[in-house]
């Protein structure tokens, strides 16, 4: 027997000829679980038991639960039936930390599934290849790779990395031009201090932009300028101060390629100042070739930042910067005062994966998979939400634009209730200043579920925008 198939269940459904029978029993259930009458745990009958006491079609039944779990009131695990999720009594939602607790399973919930951007999918990391690359660099090593590395970072990886970020993405770079970085983290914290050093007071930065970005700027004491950001990047009217931090290739989070026209104005702009180009993920272009790199412009005033963390893993700490000649020397003082550095072993591992060509093999294979994704993501978004998903087709994120920072809240929170994580432009700080006027969105990470959990994931999204369209009209 089916579980929850031969449980009862009292409902007293109060019929209205202006709502449908299915708007009835949601309301009926909400009302025994807002009551205390279902307790938190409580199993509900089976869809098919349900409607059959009822009277009522099985597929209204299973409509009405997909609806309440979407909501926070049910939690529906495979398997394990319908029961009642963690609300607070006399209250529409609990407190965060019974949520919380309630989607991850602490109470018998659904494992969290995570939509959260900025993360490849951590399962693709090619183990067996970075074993290999690890083999042959120890086997053919010699006793001074154990040495403490140079600040700048060992010569055979910034040759590799100059003839790549040449060949992929049209950098202007030779091997004295690159220093190596444990990420793009370390590399920004590293390029504020020695502007710090320099007399820099204020750079400028993408509005919106990642908060984590701008404090890692601002702790080196330095002040912060928005830049707003618009569908053709930042605009370069709103530039103060002597430095620049851009996401030109696909502006994070929202998506836009930075228009030649103003590239050329901050390239001008720049003969008196300097701009950080982060190209997070410059190799992920979908719908044509990826715009190469902004540096190309002008090498001279362009400071080129990539990373391995998107294509292969955050884990990986290894970073890259493109440095013009007049800051060098600045740039590595700063990185012996920290006593910063990057392993001499993973330098030289991913040297020899860039040399083999193993690199550009591994983002070929998850670049493939990633649009894939994102073309599901967008297709399926369209069947069931009134607003497209916005950005370019590229990188590992999609925004999915909302009509307030209060829908932004409560769809974050309705999805954390079903069992999927997600943030939004408001609830991850990317706005510089806390203001529900400005525009509210979901920043949708398509790469982070493995690919077992992908559909998983895209399923729970589903039911989340259906519950909540604004649009969504009841039969």
């Amino acid at each position: 027997m089916k579980k929850g198939a031969g449980l009862d269940l009292h409902l007293e459904l109060r019929l209205d000829p202006a709502q449908s029978i299915g708007r009835a029993l949601e309301q009926a259930l909400r009302e025994a679980i807002r009551s205390g009458r279902l307790t938190t745990g409580a199993k509900l009958p089976g869809t098919r038991s349900l409607a059959g006491d009822l009277g009522i079609a099985r597929g209204t039944v299973v409509q009405v639960y997909a609806q309440l779990v979407a909501e926070g009131w049910l939690l529906g695990q495979p398997g394990a039936g319908t029961r009642v999720a963690a609300v607070a009594t006399g209250a529409v939602r609990g407190n965060g930390a019974d949520l919380a607790a309630a989607a991850s399973g602490e109470r018998g919930g659904l494992d969290v599934l995570s939509l959260q951007a900025g993360r490849p999918d951590l399962s693709s990391f090619p183990r067996q290849v970075w074993g290999r690359a690890v083999r042959r660099v120890l086997a053919g090593a010699g006793s001074e790779s154990f040495d403490y590395a140079p600040p700048e970072g060992l010569p055979v990886l910034r040759n590799a990395v100059a003839d790549y970020v040449s060949r992929a993405r049209g950098v202007h770079a030779t091997a004295e031009d690159v220093v190596i970085t444990a990420g793009y983290s370390h590399g920004l914290a590293l390029l504020a201090r020695m502007f710090r050093e320099l007399g820099v007071e204020r750079v400028s930065m993408e509005n919106p932009g990642l908060a984590r970005h701008r404090n890692l700027v601002m702790a080196a004491g330095l002040e912060i300028s928005p830049l707003a950001v618009d569908a053709s990047g930042a605009n370069p009217d709103d530039v103060r101060g002597q430095v620049a931090v851009l996401t030109p290739a696909h502006q994070h989070p929202q998506g836009a390629v930075l228009a030649p026209e103003r590239r050329m104005r901050f390239v001008a702009w720049a003969k008196d100042g300097f701009v950080v180009e982060d190209d997070y993920d410059g190799e992920f272009r979908y719908d044509q070739q990826p715009v190469g790199a902004m540096q190309a412009l002008a090498p001279d005033r362009v400071i080129f930042a990539g990373c391995a963390s998107k294509a292969l893993a955050p884990g990986v700490r290894l970073g890259w910067l493109v440095v013009p000649p007049v800051l060098r020397r600045s740039l590595l003082q700063a990185m012996i005062s920290t006593g910063s550095g990057v392993s001499a072993m993973e330098q030289l591992v991913m040297a020899d994966l860039i040399t083999r060509g193993d690199y550009d093999r591994h983002i070929r294979k998850v670049r493939l998979e990633y649009r894939r994704r994102r073309t599901e993501l967008a297709d399926r978004v369209n069947s069931v939400w009134p607003h497209p998903l916005e950005g370019i087709a590229a990188g590992m994120h999609a925004l999915l634009p909302l009509e307030s920072a209060e829908e932004e809240r409560r769809l974050v929170d309705v999805a954390q209730y079903g069992g999927l994580s997600v943030h939004g432009l408001h609830t991850m700080g990317y706005w510089h200043t806390e203001d529900d006027a400005q525009p509210a969105a979901l920043v949708l990470g398509y790469a982070t579920p493995p690919p077992h959990a992908w559909r998983t994931a895209l399923g729970r999204l589903t039911k989340v925008l259906q519950a909540t369209n604004p649009s969504r009209q009841d039969g």
